[in-house]
């Protein structure tokens, strides 16, 4: 079904919404809401970092960055959300010391700069949370019939929630960013919650069939895989639910996990949704002849997205 037909129902919607999560499995729930612990804080010359240790499932507790701008309150937040690249090791970290994917400076020193608190968590098997592999996890969770994937998006939307209740932030606009990884974490954040206000997503957006037959769908990791996911979305479908909202997607043409004929097919029915929607120029699809990798233009974008909201 091309997504449009079912995104001018708000029922339609947030029954496709609905149907997102019950792929993911059960979710490890709280009993009350979410809280957190402030560990230290830091003033660097970017920024006020704070580290936490969040409540936000029933499992274990999630270490986090909040990054505060130094002299004034936030104008916005950004969800950054880590890539993989196996370095189990980096997770949340990723935002204050980059990447090779990333060789721009890193984001915590630019985001704050701009007016944004930026919140990143350690996903489950990273960082301070990498005691547990994730080859392992995913198979104990399929045994009980949840995914890896389902556990992290959890966090990431509870981890919005625990922000929201803090003292300044309920009613900022919040933009979710991530590279790898990260974008599709940045992607299904905003498809799952209406009231994220935009989507930046770099170096994953393709379409699922692009990737089958390419073969290249097992240069992901085991948490990619969805149970049943192909036969109920596509990553269109997926990132229709953004929409109207604003969604910049950028992708390398030479990265073997974006094929360019499911870039190209993600980018028709993206443009043709959103034009249906009223919305024609919230939907941005830029393609660059590299790699798996952040380039200067990709960063150039980034901002000028960011310094319009």
């Amino acid at each position: 079904m091309k997504p449009w037909l079912w995104l001018g129902d708000a029922a339609a919607t947030a029954q496709r919404r609905a149907d997102l999560w019950r792929l993911l499995g059960p979710r490890p729930m709280l009993d009350g809401l979410p809280s957190g612990a402030l560990l230290k804080t830091e003033v660097t010359k970017f920024a006020r970092v704070e580290y936490w240790t969040l409540t936000l499932n029933s499992e274990e507790p999630v270490p986090a960055l909040l990054l505060r701008p130094l002299h004034e309150p936030p104008r916005g937040i950004v969800l950054y959300c880590h890539a993989h690249g196996n370095r189990y090791e980096m997770g949340k970290d990723e935002l204050l010391i980059g990447r090779p994917a990333i060789p721009s400076r890193p984001y915590g020193e630019v985001l704050p700069a701009m007016g944004y608190a930026v919140l990143a968590l350690d996903h489950w098997c990273f960082g301070e949370r990498a005691t547990n592999t994730e080859r392992a996890m995913v198979k104990r969770l399929l045994w009980e019939g949840r995914t890896l994937w389902g556990y992290r998006v959890h966090d990431t939307q509870v981890a919005l929630e625990w922000l929201r209740a803090q003292h300044g932030f309920a009613n900022l606009p919040v933009t979710t960013l991530g590279l790898s990884m990260g974008s599709t974490m940045a992607i299904w954040a905003a498809a799952l919650e209406p009231s994220i206000t935009a989507c930046i997503d770099l170096c994953c957006l393709t379409e699922f069939d692009a990737l089958l037959t390419s073969g290249n769908f097992d240069l992901h990791g085991e948490y990619f895989f969805v149970p049943g996911l192909l036969a109920a979305f596509s990553a269109a479908e997926i990132s229709a639910l953004i929409a109207p909202r604003r969604h910049l997607s950028m992708v390398g043409l030479a990265d073997p996990l974006t094929p360019l004929d499911g870039v190209v097919s993600v980018d028709a029915a993206m443009a043709e949704t959103y034009h249906a929607l009223g919305s024609a120029n919230g939907w941005s699809q830029y393609r660059s002849p590299v790699g798996h990798v952040e380039t200067a233009e990709m960063r150039d974008l980034v901002l000028r997205e960011l310094k319009r909201k």
